[in-house]
């Protein structure tokens, strides 16, 4: 079952939050605007229609991307990649995360210990009835996946993204 795009495991109330809380965050969703719309009000410098979207992505890389849907964990080919190269938004193309930037965090998706210096941007999101940290392409607004502060060195982040918001690109040569 998903509700807003969000799998019905997602919405487990995490044991460090009592339930009150967690009710009164998850019955916030409802009240406020989600965070897509205000995605949606804002002028990127890629901007199509719905329709274009649907027309260029997956249906995968189309609920994440442009609705915020998390992919289930351990299922992205992404998590394997170990190549050199880079992570590029799947709905524009831009270049993300590089891959000496990525890590094993074991928590099933691609985990990235920094972006691409400009390409990201983040905003705090409610979803789950808590706050945490949305990551979203700069270029075309794309939802991408989360960025938490328990992450290896040098940054101490973990960008926990979903693999069918990005496009691995080899490094040639």
């Amino acid at each position: 079952m998903a509700v807003m795009g969000l799998h019905a495991d997602a919405l487990a109330r995490p044991m460090n939050i009592s339930r009150r809380d967690w009710l009164v965050g998850a019955i916030s969703v409802f009240a406020l605007a989600p965070s897509a719309i205000k995605a949606a009000t804002r002028t990127f410098e890629v901007t199509l229609s719905d329709a274009e979207w649907r027309r260029r992505l997956s249906p995968a890389a189309y609920a994440t991307l442009r609705h915020e849907a998390t992919e289930r964990p351990f299922t992205s080919p992404l998590n394997q990649e170990k190549r050199k190269g880079s992570f590029h938004c799947a709905g524009c193309k831009l270049p993300l995360f590089a891959s000496t930037t990525k890590y094993e965090s074991r928590t099933g998706w691609p985990s990235f210990w920094a972006p691409i210096k400009g390409a990201v941007e983040t905003r705090t999101d409610y979803q789950i009835g808590y706050p945490r940290t949305e990551v979203h392409c700069r270029r075309c607004g794309g939802h991408l996946g989360h960025v938490f502060d328990d992450g290896p060195p040098p940054t101490g982040k973990r960008y926990c993204m979903n693999g069918v918001a990005l496009h691995f690109v080899p490094e040639m040569g």
